[in-house]
């Protein structure tokens, strides 16, 4: 069952300039520190600080508040597997929302995608609740 479903376009000229402007600030504020870690290695910091920041209102839309009901930045991150498929966490007010609208019985699943073509970066998140299936084996 799809609880939520968020998207988000960043311009990542737009983030350009905020990093150019704000610098360690705009960072320390928006992004964990495994993010900026990852963004700072790459070719295209922008762009990777972009993706993460369309990813964080992409999530906020899905969770049904956006980012003027409690949820903080760094309440949401992303971080990738070996594969590089990007994985979305939730901490905080952010995962309080996500334990409400999930319903009893069911585990939520929050799927993300990244995609950027200059100067566009963009984010899109599902969150499903899938039943928590019991081993008939396990009482209860």
């Amino acid at each position: 069952m799809i609880l939520g479903i968020g998207t988000d376009l960043a311009n990542i000229e737009r983030i350009q300039g905020t990093l150019d402007r704000f610098g360690d600030r705009f960072k320390n504020r928006v992004f964990t520190e495994l993010e900026q870690r990852k963004a700072e290695r790459r070719k295209d910091v922008a762009g990777t600080y972009a993706k993460r920041w369309a990813a964080k209102e992409a999530c906020s839309k899905a969770l049904g508040t956006g980012l003027a009901m409690g949820i903080a930045w760094k309440d949401m991150s992303v971080s990738n597997l070996r594969t590089g498929q990007p994985i979305m966490h939730v901490t905080g007010w952010a995962k309080e929302r996500l334990d409400k609208m999930t319903p009893k019985g069911h585990e939520a699943t929050i799927h993300v995608t990244l995609t950027d073509d200059h100067p566009w970066a963009q984010a899109f998140v599902v969150i499903e609740a899938l039943p928590i299936s019991h081993d008939p084996a396990t009482p209860g």
